[in-house]
């Protein structure tokens, strides 16, 4: 692989699979995992070590209106250039410096071995389009079914406030000026179920609208990945530049075709890593994920994402 290979992105709302997903792409030992850097809290963002800017929301919107203080820390992230005194004046918990060391070593080996800067970074979903133009970073966008992703957030007890969009004033007026309104009402609102199937309708009206004709950016369903793995991740490999080789397959393979043991257990963690990760049966969890709502709840959710569901339905399918 080249030295100057563009920087990659695994991208997409919080729990569309962008761990599982980048996580397949990290078993072909071709990049460095990066987790996260746009992400606010610490860890795993903040850490100037990793990305040296300060991270005001979740989904940070970038444009030419915002990048000074942008271009030279994603120039050194993605160039695989880690900054230890500026990680060690910021965070010196043990944790922390367990993490500056790993951090550190992945960058530097594979700065020196040629691979690519991988960020799985949901948070960086509205920064697509800047990164690809300033830096050619190569994209997958995962867009999952929104009865599923909402079932997730109220499994999870998650709860992702509509300020963190209403707060960015550029990124309203770019991209999200025909939904203020509707954002602002939301907002007002104590309705979980509303308020992140809306999330799913506004952001991925925008990935249809702007992000999906962005040269380098592929959007692709969780759910597909998840019935043909081996078919799917071979296709995003080539994307980015990736051979899928036997090793990489074979990755593939074992962590979606687990064992009920495996699929039984705890999310694991490993080294210094947040990302959380199990080996599954992707097509088991797939259909798990959709009994999470009632029927009355899972028609809320359809019928509020609406028309923008059925741009990202296969071709032939029902509504």
């Amino acid at each position: 692989m080249s030295a100057t290979q563009p920087g990659l992105l695994v991208t997409g709302l919080p729990r569309s699979g962008t761990s599982w997903v980048g996580k397949m792409v990290e078993a072909g030992r071709q990049v460095v995992y990066v987790n996260e850097p746009l992400n606010v809290r610490h860890p795993p963002g903040r850490s100037p070590g990793v990305l040296d800017a300060d991270v005001t929301h979740r989904f940070q919107y970038i444009c030419a209106d915002n990048e000074d203080v942008w271009l030279r820390a994603f120039r050194r992230t993605l160039a695989l250039r880690y900054g230890v005194g500026r990680e060690l004046r910021r965070n010196h918990a043990p944790y922390d410096i367990a993490r500056m060391v790993k951090y550190a070593t992945a960058f530097t080996t594979g700065r020196l071995r040629g691979r690519s800067a991988m960020l799985d970074d949901p948070y960086a979903l509205m920064a697509v389009p800047w990164l690809a133009e300033r830096f050619g970073v190569r994209s997958v966008v995962l867009v999952r079914d929104p009865v599923s992703l909402v079932g997730s957030y109220r499994k999870l007890g998650w709860h992702i406030s509509l300020d963190e969009l209403l707060g960015q004033p550029l990124l309203t007026r770019d991209l999200l000026a025909d939904h203020v309104d509707e954002l602002r009402e939301a907002a007002a609102k104590e309705d979980e179920i509303h308020t992140t199937a809306l999330l799913w309708r506004v952001v991925y009206d925008v990935v249809d609208r702007v992000h999906r004709h962005v040269p380098g950016v592929l959007v692709r369903r969780y759910e597909d990945f998840a019935m043909r793995p081996e078919e799917e991740f071979g296709a995003l490999y080539a994307h980015f530049g990736l051979d899928f080789d036997e090793r990489a397959r074979a990755q593939v393979v074992a962590a979606t075709t687990a064992g009920e043991q495996d699929s039984q257990r705890g999310f694991v963690r490993s080294g210094t890593s947040k990302t959380a990760f199990r080996p599954m049966d992707s097509k088991q969890a797939l259909a798990a994920a959709q009994n999470r709502l009632s029927a009355e709840d899972a028609a809320r959710v359809t019928a509020i994402t609406g028309e923008v569901l059925d741009r990202f339905r296969p071709a032939g399918t029902a509504a």
